[in-house]
């Protein structure tokens, strides 16, 4: 008899473990999904955790994509420069085609005086003349028509955690090759010099241009010792310009 009772027992539990664990997937799998739905549960605004992944994820290949679209805008304004200066020391750098009709700003720190300068302009390799310099930024002109060109951003309207991405040219075994990085704002000079950004580069970026994620020049890039990457600001670049 005592076996009887602890073996009743022990199928109860079994019994009750069993119902436990098929009540819980039924009210997992179908009623929860059946009363989120429901006018009296919609009011809480209830939502499916399924839901908030399934709305990441999307926001993310977004964002990817925009990015991705952006860059294929204004990959073909970023110019490759290369210099040699009267005492044979090679400078490699980048500049912004400004104008259609041939304009492109630089630094001035990649145009000493009495050196020979080379820009490569999508692959073709032209001879700029310098047109003037002041500061850091120097505006060349080449003789070339129908360039294309980009919108300048509004710097008023940059914000601190800001995407952005910058667009250099690199020279591979003297082959200019476009290199691409992004990273966002971290901060600005006090007074407003400088953009400072997340962005590490041990490649020779100097003038490679920054550009927020819709595209539009947010200035020109400075590269330190340890590749850390600060920008001119774009309102600098407009003045200078005459804009």
């Amino acid at each position: 008899m005592k076996y009887s009772v602890i073996t009743k027992n022990i199928f109860k539990i079994i019994v009750l473990f069993v119902v436990g664990i098929t009540g819980g997937i039924f009210a997992d799998q179908i009623l929860w999904p059946y009363f989120v739905e429901r006018p009296l549960f919609l009011k809480y605004e209830l939502e499916q955790r399924p839901i908030y992944l399934t709305e990441r994820n999307e926001f993310f290949i977004q964002e990817n994509t925009v990015l991705q679209e952006a860059i294929g805008r204004v990959n073909k304004v970023v110019v490759g420069i290369k210099t040699e200066t009267k005492t044979k020391k090679i400078l490699e750098g980048n500049g912004l085609v400004v104008t259609s009709d041939g304009l492109v700003v630089t630094l001035a720190s990649l145009l000493p005086k009495d050196s020979k300068t080379t820009l490569y302009l999508d692959g073709k390799a032209v001879t700029p003349r310098l047109i003037q310099t002041r500061d850091d930024l120097a505006l060349l002109r080449i003789e070339e028509e129908n360039l294309p060109t980009v919108g300048f951003g509004d710097f008023d309207k940059l914000k601190l955690g800001q995407r952005v991405f910058s667009v250099g040219v690199i020279f591979k075994e003297s082959v200019p090759q476009k290199i691409v990085n992004e990273g966002i704002i971290r901060y600005f000079d006090q007074d407003l010099s400088l953009i400072h950004t997340s962005i590490l580069d041990k490649e020779n970026l100097e003038g490679s241009v920054l550009f927020d994620v819709q595209g539009s020049v947010l200035g020109l890039n400075t590269v330190d010792q340890d590749g850390k990457i600060t920008t001119i600001p774009i309102f600098k670049i407009k003045e200078f310009l005459g804009f």
